[in-house]
């Protein structure tokens, strides 16, 4: 029976650690979310830049907003160590955004870094507040990191059925309207995510077995 049990014990913990592997590598790409984005109404983005290089810094990020579905209101976040930009296109005709009619709009935004960036092994934060958004479910802001050494990755793929593509573009899902302005949100945005750990279920069930796998060891040694 001890037997047995140590041989259980040891399968559930190398299916934790695969799990816990398997969450970390799965979410490995530029992802946004937000507390309260809604269709037709204000938010705050918030994207989580990992660095997936093993020897360059992140020193680059562009985030493109759509020109067919323009925001009349756009602020990025300031960070220390980042120098943040705009750039303003003329749209071939006005576009209407809630109330507003635009001839012109903010289609992309840069950080650059100006000491260091994001480190090897290491992950950041990047928020910009704006509206109203589109009256869509979801809203794809393709992003384009750069590293020290020259690479440059765009994370601007679609999603074609259950299959995610190597570098999906960071989409966000907008909830329902629920009627109001939703103007409150605060163009000075927090450096803290709130969205940055969203609960992952794959590594929830990781922890879940790696915590039954304990208990089993523990057990198993007061036995033997």
């Amino acid at each position: 029976m001890t037997r047995i049990m140590g041989r259980l014990t040891a399968a559930l913990t190398t299916t934790a650690v695969a799990g816990l592997l398997f969450a970390g590598s799965a979410s490995a790409h530029v992802t946004v979310s937000s507390t309260d984005a809604s269709q037709g109404g204000y938010g705050m983005l918030t994207f989580r830049v990992p660095n997936e290089s093993d020897t360059a810094a992140t020193t680059e990020l562009t985030v493109t907003l759509p020109a067919d579905t323009p925001l009349a209101h756009v602020s990025a976040q300031a960070k220390p160590g980042w120098k943040v930009s705009t750039k303003t296109t003329k749209l071939d005709k006005p576009v209407k955004a809630g109330d507003f009619e635009l001839t012109e709009a903010v289609t992309s935004i840069t950080w650059t870094a100006t000491d260091g960036g994001i480190g090897v092994g290491a992950f950041d934060t990047f928020a910009i507040s704006g509206g109203p958004l589109p009256d869509a479910e979801t809203l794809a802001l393709p992003a384009t990191q750069t590293y020290a050494d020259g690479e440059v990755v765009a994370w601007d793929q679609e999603a074609t059925g259950d299959e995610e593509p190597e570098h999906p573009a960071p989409t966000l899902t907008l909830a329902e309207s629920s009627g109001g302005d939703h103007h409150g949100t605060s163009d000075s945005a927090a450096t803290d995510d709130d969205g940055a750990f969203d609960a992952d279920p794959i590594a929830i069930a990781a922890l879940a077995l790696a915590a039954v796998a304990l208990v089993l060891s523990v057990k198993n040694r007061r036995r033997a």
